[in-house]
């Protein structure tokens, strides 16, 4: 072995394992799960009716309804919802949220719910359709089934109801994206999606998924239907959850169709990272959207139903639907309390009624507002509230002065629940998370400066429960312009003004899904921070970096776990239009306070973040890497030198070319080019390193590739040196035979099989060859007299003769001329056969997603299911009639006919174009790889062998 390849192979075996290692560790640190299990009783009615006379599709999918064993009869008593599952789910996967839809609902067996025994509510029939673990995610043509499969659904399930009904959507992952493309249609009220990628398909090997996440987009744009999407952010390792985010509406300021993103780690009662399949069962998510359906279906019109999703399922991002209080405060007989000029508010246990005035602060400093906070402890300030809230609720005002005899409520301009994480324990708590009666309201105004005015504060309904806490904070924020380059170099130190809220913006840090930052906070050394029985608020940390995203950090010293700030702002291969800075808000009660956070970059959370991005263009890369080494033999082929072994192209890659590449990747890193080109980043200097990192670990996957290889070939090449296998003479067929054979697997290929499986096959087929032609190789090895002249491997000019690197060229010291017949030696043919086998092995896994495909659906379906799209035997062809051409014994022509020609555009450019190809557009545009790499292997074939493949003459046989 090499000792150059070995070091590129280990290389790239480490980096593997470090990208794999970190990317699986930042569910317990980036993002921790807590979530409390969901427990049900289920039971499933399949809906037999809905047989082939509504769809041919009935043969291949079924539909179901849930029903709660313990609660409803099998007979349909509200509006219906059909949940879609995702590439390999279940139908089963409803019940989670069909379970807490009917526990809300009934009290009892067939008793509802005193809260929805008024009003237009009824239950809910929970639909689902099964798929049969479909892998809709990898294959485009399984998604258009599956949308013609659910529009019928849809069809049977109204003809069940009244007239005019309409029908909710849920859809977990690719589940979304099939609900997506059921619009437009009137009779869907609302569609919430679940870990559903909209924007970026998460397996990119079928051009078809693209055109359907075309169609969607439009769908997404103008459809007035309201869309809610939910994500489960970093822990979700299935999806980018940056591809969860919905696009904008439409560009149009008048529309008013509903589009929001909600990330689980801002959805109130909530607060935590959610996984991809969690997210159907976790139940601070589950009730949440059960609740929301109940709403919907009872709403009438599509504002009443956006008002619903905004209700129930908030990230405090938007205010609430719910009318605002616009009641007067009359001064009275309810008690009251003046307090002091820059006195806090701070009330433990109120009780009964109670009024608390305080007075603005004075304008020194000419302030054109004071920002008015308030924390508001598991009670209301209406109409936000913890779910089961404690009695007591509070309401705000404004007087001129103390003796007004009357105050005008205030609308706030941010009103949200916010966590509280007990101090010394996980956050969110792991199995567990937060109780649905928990939170703070989170109260902030902002109110003009006026002289001799107060803020007046009302509690009432109080029972000795709860605390509240309120004051004036600063309202402008604290700007500070820190560049990627300096928290590189050393922690960043901030400091941090006390108050009941601090806000700091970090405009010029960049926010990106690739990197990860890490807050480090330092505390006052007299800071009440360890009396947690008597502590209000301790410091609570809110990170955003995007409109729909933000993330909750407890800042207590006792807290057990790094505080990792990350974001969805920006990310590979999506285009975004926001500002991409940071902006940390600072919530406390000022009893812990800090005297300044440290700023740096994580790198092992960072790096885990690569992985699951960059997977595909490590795999499109190696493509380009392997279609440069052929463009650089064909080229030296055509120029008189025989064909290298494969160790030597790739020393001679590793040498002469990487050193070049390696820069030059660099540099179009630099490229301000889209986002679907090369790795997505539009040319952030920021990730510019990424390129060489990835061009090395690509290619040592390429030198680890071969030596596996050659450790398969092996085995079988010692079963064919015992054994012996004579090949066929192909020069003895007849064209006309030769034509019609071909003919033949054509037309299997376009009625029967997927022309990924005859792609395997022609790897199965050159494998076996490869591995015959080594055991012929070292047979003749074997019996070469004594002092006979043999044909030395092929080896690296550079290394061998010190000959111009552009070449690689025979291993001793004359410059072969022209290749023919009698110099095409049994090493050449070998040479040939192992680059192509390397070559088509990487091409390998492009086609191994829809191969998975048909043998699921073969299993489910039988092949009586269409594979539309997959039939077109001309992906394939140039690789079945090369294949076939170098089986024979006469293969030594066709090896040399590959390096002779006169062509303007000789074969090499296409194989040097593909390596383009591969590099720009792989990433993201996959399929387009193999597509090139068909054209080029074609235009060898059509100019280079069919000539000979298709030539009536006879030619001598080998004996």
């Amino acid at each position: 072995m090499s000792r150059l390849l070995a070091v590129f192979s280990l290389f790239s075996i480490v980096s593997v394992a470090v990208l794999y290692y970190a990317g699986v560790d930042t569910v317990k640190t980036l993002s921790p799960q807590g979530c409390r299990m969901s427990w049900m009783w289920p039971s499933y009615v399949l809906q037999s009716h809905f047989d082939h006379s509504w769809t041919p599709l009935a043969r291949r999918y079924s539909l179901w309804l849930y029903r709660e064993g313990n609660l409803e009869n099998n007979e349909l008593h509200g509006s219906p919802v059909l949940f879609i599952p995702g590439n390999a789910g279940s139908s089963h996967q409803v019940r989670s949220i069909a379970s807490s839809a009917a526990n809300q609902y009934f009290s009892a067996p067939y008793q509802v719910s005193p809260e929805f025994s008024n009003g237009n509510y009824t239950g809910l029939d929970f639909f689902a359709v099964e798929f049969n673990e479909d892998l809709s995610a990898f294959h485009g043509p399984t998604l258009d089934s599956e949308t013609a499969y659910t529009s019928r659904a849809i069809d049977y399930i109204l003809s069940l109801y009244p007239p005019g009904t309409a029908i909710t959507i849920m859809g977990h992952s690719m589940g979304g994206v099939v609900a997506t493309a059921l619009l437009p249609n009137p009779n869907i009220s609302a569609i919430i999606t679940m870990a559903t990628p909209h924007t970026l398909p998460p397996v990119r090997f079928d051009r078809r998924i693209d055109h359907i996440y075309a169609d969607n987009l439009q769908d997404l744009a103008f459809d007035p239907t309201p869309i809610l999407s939910l994500c489960g952010g970093a822990t979700d390792l299935m999806i980018p959850s940056e591809s969860c985010i919905l696009p904008v509406s439409s560009p149009d300021p008048a529309s008013s169709a509903y589009r929001r993103t909600v990330f689980t780690s801002a959805l109130e009662g909530c607060w935590t990272g959610v996984g991809h399949l969690a997210i159907v069962w976790c139940h601070q998510v589950r009730w949440r959207i059960a609740r929301a359906a109940l709403e919907v279906a009872a709403a009438s019109s599509t504002q009443a139903r956006a008002a619903a999703l905004e209700r129930w399922l908030r990230d405090g991002h938007e205010f609430p639907p719910s009318e605002h209080p616009s009641d007067m405060l009359q001064l009275g007989p309810v008690p009251y309390t003046s307090l002091h000029l820059n006195q806090l508010l701070t009330v433990r246990g109120p009780v009964a009624t109670h009024s608390y005035f305080l007075p603005l602060p004075t304008n020194e400093e000419a302030r054109s507002s004071f920002k008015f906070v308030l924390y508001v402890s598991q009670g209301a300030v209406p109409p936000v509230a913890p779910h089961r809230p404690l009695p007591f609720h509070v309401t705000v005002y404004v007087c001129l002065n103390v003796e007004s005899s009357s105050c005008a409520s205030l609308k706030p301009s941010t009103l949200k629940l916010l966590p509280r994480p007990v101090p010394g324990a996980s956050f969110p708590v792991p199995d567990e998370g937060v109780d649905e009666s928990d939170g703070v309201v989170l109260y902030e105004v902002d109110v003009p400066p006026a002289p001799s005015a107060y803020i007046a504060v009302k509690i009432e309904g109080g029972d000795g429960r709860g605390w509240i806490v309120g004051g004036f904070a600063d309202s402008e924020p604290l700007v500070t312009n820190i560049s990627l380059r300096s928290v590189l170099l050393s922690p960043v130190v901030l400091p941090i003004p006390n108050g009941l809220r601090t806000e700091l913006h970090l405009p010029t840090l960049p926010a990106n899904a690739l990197l990860v930052y890490r807050v480090t906070p330092k505390f006052d050394a007299a800071a009440s921070c360890s009396d947690a029985t008597h502590s209000s608020l301790f410091s609570l940390l809110a990170h955003a970096s995007h409109p729909s995203e933000t993330h909750y950090y407890p800042l207590a010293p006792s807290f057990p776990r790094h505080i990792l700030l990350h974001s969805h702002a920006a990310a590979p291969y999506i285009a975004f239009d926001h500002a991409t800075g940071h902006r940390l808000v600072i919530y406390s009660s000022d009893e812990c306070r800090m005297r300044e956070i440290r700023l740096s970059v994580d790198w092992w959370a960072s790096i885990g973040r690569w992985g699951t991005r960059y997977g595909t263009a490590a795999a499109c890369w190696a493509v380009g890497i392997v279609a440069i080494v052929l463009a650089e033999v064909w080229g030296s082929v055509e120029g008189g030198a025989p064909i290298p072994d494969v160790k030597s192209s790739l020393e001679f890659f590793a040498r002469k070319r990487l050193p070049w590449l390696v820069p030059l990747s660099f540099i179009v890193s630099l490229l301000p080019l889209r986002a679907g080109l090369w790795l997505g980043n539009r040319g952030n200097s920021a990730f510019a390193l990424l390129a060489p990192i990835l061009l090395c670990v690509a290619f040592g996957l390429v030198c680890v590739l071969w030596w596996l290889l050659i450790a398969l070939l092996w085995p079988l090449q010692l079963i064919l040196r015992q054994f012996g296998r004579s090949r066929e003479d192909t020069t003895l067929r007849r064209p006309t035979a030769t034509m019609v054979s071909m003919a033949l697997i054509f037309l299997v290929i376009f009625v029967l099989v997927p022309w990924q499986v005859a792609f395997l096959g022609c790897w199965l087929i050159h494998f076996y060859t490869s591995a015959a032609s080594l055991a012929e190789l070292s047979l003749a090895q074997r019996v070469i007299p004594a002092g006979s002249e043999t044909v030395p491997p092929a080896s690296l000019s550079s290394e061998a003769e010190g000959e111009p690197p552009t070449r690689l060229s025979q291993g001793h010291s004359d410059r072969p001329g022209p290749p023919n017949a009698t110099r095409i030696s049994q090493q050449q043919n070998t040479n040939a056969y192992l680059h192509l086998l390397l070559f088509m092995t990487l091409l390998l896994p492009l086609t191994a997603p829809v191969l998975a495909v048909w043998v699921r659906t073969l299993a489910t379906a039988g092949l009586t299911t269409p594979f539309d799209g997959d039939h077109n035997f001309l992906y394939v062809a140039p690789f079945l009639v090369l294949v076939e051409a170098l089986s024979g014994r006469d293969a030594g022509r066709y090896v040399k006919a590959l390096g002779e020609g006169t062509e303007r555009v000789p074969p090499r450019w296409g194989v040097a174009a593909l390596g383009g190809v591969a590099f720009f557009a792989g990433p993201r545009t996959t399929y387009f790889v193999f597509e090139t790499a068909s054209v080029a292997l074609g235009w060898a074939v059509v100019t280079r062998i069919m000539p000979l493949y298709w030539e009536g003459r006879t030619f001598l046989r080998r004996t």
